[in-house]
């Protein structure tokens, strides 16, 4: 009998195999993609594994059942590594009086890095446009033995409240208390009364770790809302408590120039809420004032048409003027700054004067400047040598330059 197992030999293989590829498939697809699953998982569930014995680097910070300042109550979030002078905390409590008058109290830390420094200054506004907000009863304390001394000064918009010694330095991580009132802060709408405040300022040339603002009103806070960012503010900020008459913003990592929007409503007449103060520029002249301011318009054009004054008869009139402007417009900026200047009669005729006198000063410097063209040497003129000299010489056309009488 012949050997036929070299010819069913691959067939039976195949035939052996075959079933086993196809027919998992067609019967339990089920089963192929549980092996899948099976080979998947495996390796992965090692992998997870060994990240969840060995801890990450990064992982050391604060232990325990307390939250990190200005953290949630979930996951005390980190506090950022800055370079240099930096804010680690900047803690902020508003208190609504009911009186209508904001109370601040800021809890700053600072931190000096190794450059020694005087203290620190905070810029609270107290104009913005044409509205006045009074800022006053400033005081200041430190926690860490720096020295606290403040001083006040107004600028344009802001009140400077400097904390420190002008005659000692500081170095290291300091801590600063700030408290100071705030009046005619809210702003009365028809259905309610509103403010908005920035709680910690954008006038900071260093980043700010973790900032928390907290604001307490003697009725309930139904309406109050943070936005934090730089002067845009869109970013909202983190909610860390609530409470009836209570609640608490939080916000980490800002950047240097970014602060904190507070925005509260009120209902109305909750609190008494004094009416607020604008000072714009205001128009307090009369019909003198308008009619010599008039003249001298008109009288411009005719001072060509005449000899000329001297020409410190027209300086003069220009500092006469210049002084009434200031006199008018002076007393009112240097006590309610710039936005509150008016313009009066006196203003006007120092505006006429100074027109008088400037078109006085262009007329003689115009009327000198054509004498001076008019007295200059005629005739062909050689770069360097005056042809109208008795000696003759043949000069080319290249060199020669037109003057007047050619």
């Amino acid at each position: 009998m012949p050997d036929v197992r070299g010819r069913v030999r691959g067939p039976a293989t195949i035939a052996g195999v075959l079933p086993s590829l196809v027919l998992p498939c067609l019967v339990s697809p089920c089963l192929v993609l549980r092996r899948l699953a099976l080979r998947c998982l495996v390796p992965a569930s090692l992998v997870l594994l060994c990240l969840a014995l060995v801890p990450p680097a990064h992982a050391a910070g604060p232990t325990g059942g307390d939250p990190a300042p200005g953290g949630s109550a979930g996951v005390p979030p980190p506090e950022p590594a800055f370079r240099g002078e930096s804010i680690p905390v900047f803690d902020v409590v508003l208190t609504i009086g009911a009186d209508g008058v904001l109370y601040v109290r800021e809890t700053i830390t600072y931190d000096f890095d190794q450059a020694g420094e005087h203290g620190i200054v905070r810029h609270v506004p107290f104009r913005r446009g044409d509205r006045l907000y009074e800022v006053g009863d400033v005081s200041s304390s430190s926690s860490t033995g720096a020295p606290a001394r403040v001083r006040t000064a107004r600028f344009l918009h802001d009140v400077q409240i400097s904390v420190g010694d002008r005659h000692r330095e500081v170095r290291g991580r300091q801590a600063y208390v700030i408290e100071y009132e705030v009046r005619r802060a809210f702003t009365p709408r028809a259905d309610h009364d509103e403010l908005m405040w920035d709680a910690i300022g954008t006038s900071w040339d260093v980043p700010i770790g973790n900032a928390a603002v907290r604001v307490q009103a003697p009725v309930p806070l139904r309406h109050a809302t943070c936005r934090a960012g730089a002067p845009g503010m869109t970013t909202r900020c983190l909610r860390d408590r609530d409470g009836p008459y209570a609640i608490d913003f939080v916000q980490n990592a800002l950047a240097p120039h970014e602060g904190m929007r507070i925005r509260v409503r009120l209902p109305k007449h909750a609190i008494a809420v004094p009416p607020p103060r604008y000072v714009p520029p205001r128009w307090t002249g009369g019909w003198t004032g308008t009619a010599v301011l008039a003249l001298a318009v008109a009288a411009v054009p005719l001072l060509g048409r005449r000899p000329a004054p001297q020409r410190r008869i027209g300086a003069g009139l220009l500092a006469a003027g210049a002084l009434l402007v200031v006199a008018d417009a002076g007393d009112d900026v240097a006590a309610l700054g710039p936005w509150a200047f008016s313009l009066g009669d006196r203003c006007l005729a120092g505006l006429a004067l100074m027109i008088v006198g400037a078109g006085i000063v262009c007329v003689h410097d115009t009327r000198t400047a054509r004498y001076a063209a008019d007295h200059r040497p005629g005739g062909l003129q050689l770069v360097g040598l005056d042809v109208n000299r008795s000696s003759r010489r043949v000069v080319y056309p290249g060199e020669l330059r037109p003057g007047r009488g050619t």
